[in-house]
């Protein structure tokens, strides 16, 4: 069975792809990317790479020739990706791919304010109508994020947030590579949504305990509100979109859409979640 990655040349496709080099034969694994040369060593393995790029629609069926199941990663181009993800989606059935594996996001329903859910949910829609299988992998919010974060409540003695008492479930993006592998090599999870979470979900509270506990000083928590934490970022010279993104994944933890917490990590690769503070045992103050 031939498997495909897009985007393998970024953080979590290259994560993916060495796994799935080591469970399945090389020889049966493409690597699509925008930089070829940029999977030269992957290549020297014996994985097949092949160009793709998601604003040249016609790059799709080449690339994605003889594949069976395929991991489309989401693009970055928020707000624009809806339209390449269904390029895309509709370029995997002109090649035959029978089984798409979407990176999604938790809870990509209409009241969650996350930025990003739009293209999500308009993505996951696109693939049930596509007539492939599907499976969603919705990858809560990675925790190495988490990690200079975290130093800079170290270096301050003070978070600042707007996610009031609500709760995130960080996951490694290691353990959301291990899933994704799975899910590329084994049978019985087609039409499936997946929550992928790590094994506990913090509070704004929870984040500043393990601040201290790491450095060793107090760390005060401030909860803002949106409006006061846009001001805020904007004024450190943030830029305004990303500034929007960052609040609204606030929000959306605020409001209870990223807190579930569940065992799809250990169920589906055999072995634990990373715990977040297992990021931290050699984090030290922002310089």
């Amino acid at each position: 069975m031939t498997i495909a990655i897009t985007g393998a040349s970024g953080g979590l496709g290259r994560s993916t792809a060495e796994r799935l080099l080591q469970l399945t034969d090389p020889r049966d694994v493409v690597l699509t990317t925008r930089n070829p040369d940029a999977l030269a060593d992957l290549a020297e393995r014996g994985a097949q790479v092949r160009r793709v790029d998601f604003n040249e629609p016609g790059t799709f069926a080449t690339a994605f020739a003889g594949v069976e199941r395929l991991l489309l990663i989401s693009t970055d181009a928020i707000g624009a990706r809806l339209d390449q993800h269904r390029a895309a989606i509709a370029g995997a059935a002109e090649a035959g791919v029978r089984h798409i594996v979407y990176t999604s996001v938790p809870e990509p329903v209409p009241g969650n304010p996350a930025l990003v859910v739009p293209d999500h949910a308009g993505t996951e829609q696109a693939l049930r109508e596509s007539g492939l299988k599907w499976t969603m992998l919705r990858n809560n919010l990675y925790a190495h994020m988490q990690v200079p974060a975290i130093q800079q409540m170290i270096a301050t003695g003070r978070y600042v947030t707007n996610t009031g008492d609500g709760a995130t479930a960080y996951v490694t993006r290691e353990d959301c590579a291990a899933v994704a592998a799975a899910v590329l090599t084994q049978d019985g999870h087609e039409d499936r949504a997946y929550d992928v979470t790590g094994p506990e979900a913090f509070t704004a509270a929870d984040l500043a305990a393990l601040a201290e506990k790491v450095g060793g000083r107090p760390v005060e928590t401030a909860i803002l509100d949106d409006d006061e934490l846009t001001a805020q970022l904007q004024a450190a010279g943030l830029p305004p979109a990303a500034a929007q993104a960052i609040v609204s994944f606030g929000a959306a933890t605020r409001l209870g859409y990223l807190s579930r917490v569940t065992s799809v990590v250990p169920d589906l690769t055999g072995r634990p979640a990373t715990p977040l503070a297992d990021l931290l045992k050699d984090a030290s103050p922002a310089s």
